[in-house]
């Protein structure tokens, strides 16, 4: 499925009936003497909607590339990385069939409403001039999509790379860097590489022109305890950033291989979390809390807490049915469906209009 011109480039969603042109079938039934790829008998056809873009694979698994009334669209931009992160939920390979032809494709299927789309990784600017390219078709073919760029911006270390990057123009792009401690050795440690400097000097370049810049930070048990300073040297060093965040580990990945290293029971943070975003916030600095649910935060950070997982991987647990503040909350990753806080409950009625009251603050 897509917005497209040419029935060759359209999937049809039927009951059991063949039509000619179509590019290829998905139906509920069966469907005899097909002329084109078929996938027949699939359960969840409900799920999907006009103008989403669907790829079908040689054994029949049909993959949503792109769901049109969604607001967590994503591109996987490369699977390559030049870091080594311990908890990446992504991990990286080491050769891949170019993904750029077929994103360039599916941004020009994409409905022009599209509210926002992510770049992602492995790292987007190993990519090289693709990216650039990737960049300029979203802002000839998508103007008013909100983009937000995920990288190391180990690569924005060269100036003329970074200016590159800032000549497009783009109107609404903002490029997130991850940054895991205050010192290189405790981010390099983290990243498995020795780009601490590296990052800030893309930083730095970013800045030199003029690009809106967020900082995310994804905490568990080997930096939680440094958050209050790496705070502090992202406000003393990077006073220009639009937005910090500080999120909820995803554990799936790397993060799931490495969970004995890595896993801290989110409640057992709060103190650390909160000097953290509070010394953010009282210095007029944009600081959010992504990934987090919010009965596991105290009351006074709520109102930092966004809805951050993207739709296809977000899920409510049995604890949640009957809580006061679930549409407000982020609810949990998918991968976190048999590891997450202990300290998970329903918020009852008395405390929502505090939680409603803070997500509008």
């Amino acid at each position: 499925m897509g917005t497209i011109f040419s029935r060759g480039d359209h999937f049809l969603v039927t009951e059991s009936k063949s039509k000619n042109g179509y590019a290829a079938l998905l139906s509920k039934g069966e469907i005899a003497n097909a002329s084109v790829p078929t996938v027949c008998n699939i359960q969840c056809l409900g799920e999907l909607n006009e103008g989403d873009i669907v790829q079908i694979e040689p054994n029949g698994m049909v993959n949503v590339l792109y769901e049109a009334q969604s607001p967590h669209n994503v591109l996987m931009l490369t699977e390559r990385c030049n870091s080594s992160c311990i908890m990446c939920p992504q991990p990286k390979v080491a050769a891949e069939q170019d993904k750029t032809p077929l994103n360039l494709k599916l941004i020009s299927w994409m409905d022009k409403k599209t509210r926002s789309l992510g770049l992602t990784g492995g790292e987007p600017t190993l990519l090289g001039d693709k990216l650039v390219d990737i960049l300029l078709a979203c802002k000839k073919t998508l103007p008013k999509t909100a983009l937000n760029l995920l990288t190391n911006a180990i690569r924005f270390e060269d100036l003329a790379y970074a200016q590159k990057i800032a000549a497009i123009g783009h109107p609404d792009l903002m490029i997130d860097v991850p940054l895991y401690g205050a010192t290189d050795t405790e981010h390099n440690e983290i990243v498995g590489s020795n780009s601490f400097y590296k990052t800030i000097r893309g930083l730095y370049n970013l800045a030199f022109f003029r690009q809106k810049i967020g900082i995310r930070v994804v905490i568990h048990k080997a930096n939680y305890k440094r958050l209050p300073q790496l705070a502090e040297f992202i406000y003393r060093n990077f006073p220009f950033v639009f937005h910090i965040a500080f999120m909820q580990m995803e554990p799936t990945g790397l993060a799931r291989k490495n969970i004995e290293q890595l896993w801290i029971d989110p409640y057992d943070y709060n103190a650390e979390l909160k000097e953290a975003v509070d010394s953010l916030f009282d210095r007029n600095m944009n600081v959010s809390i992504y990934n987090t649910q919010l009965c596991v935060l105290p009351v006074s950070l709520r109102k930092f807490a966004k809805q951050s997982i993207s739709s296809w991987k977000n899920i409510y647990i049995d604890e949640c049915s009957d809580c006061a503040v679930r549409q407000q909350c982020a609810g949990f990753f998918e991968s976190s469906r048999d590891l997450h806080s202990t300290h998970i409950k329903a918020t009852g009625a008395d405390h929502r209009a505090v939680a409603c009251l803070s997500q509008k603050t």
